[in-house]
């Protein structure tokens, strides 16, 4: 944490959610963040997974290109 600057107190477990947060809003496929992870069960990894709501607010309808 002192090398990637981050002053909060922050345990393992959030730096594993804050990791697999940043992988996925980086585009990174779900199925990747698991086996990154090692996780046995992908609803293991979606428990780790947070979106944003600006990515969520991003997201654009097929519908709408019709």
């Amino acid at each position: 944490m002192q090398k990637a600057k981050i002053n909060k107190t922050i345990g393992i477990h959030g730096l594993r959610h804050s990791f697999a947060t940043h992988l996925l809003e980086n585009g990174t496929d779900v199925k990747f963040i698991q086996e990154l992870l090692g996780h046995n069960d992908i609803k293991t990894t979606l428990r780790y997974t947070h979106v944003s709501k600006k990515n969520l607010a991003a997201i654009k309808s097929p519908l709408d290109s019709l």
